[in-house]
């Protein structure tokens, strides 16, 4: 049975049982519908999550993910997404990568651009991305060697992005070039799909299935109103963006793990083994004890970091605890849940063997486990 209880903690907001029970009813009433979660075919992944958005679009779901009628709260993001997280990652991917993707545009784009974009990505008419990352700068942001050179009223872009999810199916993505030197030389522009010049392709497989690929920029040219902000501003805008939705990951990761404990809960609690059930062994209690405060742990990390951040508070270190301890943590719960469910626990398409898939890649995106030490070591350094 699902514990609610951390749903009373009075740092979150009013609404938290609403928000979670909402997210929660689309993933176990809607979504199941919407596509098999066997079929891992590129084609039938990359239609499920255009089917996914859509009917969150229309079930309001994506006003939270998006700051088109009020400011994100990352409360509320964390919330949606551990609960979508809970019953199946690519729901959960849906929904964060329109938050994600255009996040910059929320935190950061001018009115104009908000009106432009954002109806269509909270309606789920548009899929957005968040085009970052390249083959040689990843977690290192100041690396970025896609360029973007004025051209009268225009900048012209050329490079290429990679590890780009949603890359082949969205409707705009928000690109990071490089208009300058250094961290002070980066931009942000919207980029809509069909621009001349941008080719996007689903051509990356994973353990965890979902649209991810490479993006190319050749002399792709867009208006200079497609830049967010001023020039020089894209280092800033893509760690403001990431500060929010890093603790977000984190929820993702407590969703896995709740829903690990529960699975491992009810199969221990009917397991026999040499006459007793294994939920009676003493080493299954143990490990279950050290899970379960593991969890809840990190919860209270990727609340508080989600808390700050919603009462104004720049939250870079908080958001790096609570996706490092989130993320590490929720891999030993589900690998838990593998070694308890023994040769059930890797056969393909169980839930522990999906889990085990899904989560692992937590550690990785949106800043490594390695990174996100990094980060906190020199923010405390630099105190």
């Amino acid at each position: 049975m699902m514990d609610r209880g951390f749903l009373d903690w009075p740092f979150l907001p009013d609404d938290a049982a609403a928000v979670y029970d909402r997210a929660t009813a689309f993933a176990t009433e809607t979504a199941p519908g919407l596509f098999d979660p066997r079929d891992e075919r590129r084609e039938a992944v990359a239609d499920a999550c255009r089917a996914l958005v859509a009917a969150m679009g229309r079930a309001g779901l994506l006003g939270v993910a998006t700051a088109l009628a009020a400011p994100l709260s990352a409360r509320r993001l964390c919330l949606s997404r551990e609960a979508l997280a809970r019953q199946h990652a690519l729901v959960d991917f849906a929904f964060a990568m329109q938050g994600l993707g255009s996040g910059p545009i929320g935190l950061f784009g001018s009115d104009e651009q908000k009106a432009a974009h954002l109806p269509g990505v909270a309606a789920g008419g548009a899929i957005a991305a968040f085009a970052l990352s390249e083959r040689e700068a990843g977690s290192d942001v100041a690396a970025l060697a896609t360029t973007a050179r004025k051209d009268g009223a225009d900048y012209v872009l050329d490079g290429q992005k990679t590890w780009i999810s949603n890359a082949g199916i969205a409707g705009l993505y928000v690109v990071f070039a490089r208009t300058g030197e250094g961290n002070k030389g980066l931009s942000a522009f919207v980029v809509e799909a069909g621009t001349r010049g941008l080719t996007a392709t689903y051509s990356i497989d994973v353990t965890a299935p979902h649209p991810l690929g490479v993006v190319v920029l050749e002399n792709c040219r867009v208006p200079a109103r497609a830049m967010i902000g001023a020039p020089g501003d894209g280092f800033r805008i893509a760690l403001g963006t990431l500060d929010v939705f890093r603790a977000t990951v984190g929820a993702a990761a407590l969703g896995f793990a709740r829903r690990a404990l529960e699975e491992t809960i009810a199969h221990v609690s009917e397991r026999r083994l040499f006459g007793a059930r294994l939920a009676d062994m003493q080493l299954t209690q143990g490990a279950i004890a050290e899970r379960a405060t593991a969890t809840d742990a990190a919860a209270l990390l990727v609340y508080r970091a989600a808390w700050r951040k919603d009462s104004g508070h720049r939250v870079t270190r908080e958001s790096a605890m609570a996706k490092l301890f989130a993320t590490e943590e929720a891999q030993k719960t589900v690998d838990l849940a593998v070694q308890l469910f023994g040769g059930l626990g890797v056969v393909r398409g169980t839930v522990a063997e999906r889990l085990y898939r899904d989560v692992r890649a937590l550690r990785i995106y949106e800043g490594a486990s390695e990174i996100q030490k990094l980060v906190i070591a020199r923010s405390l350094l630099a105190a």
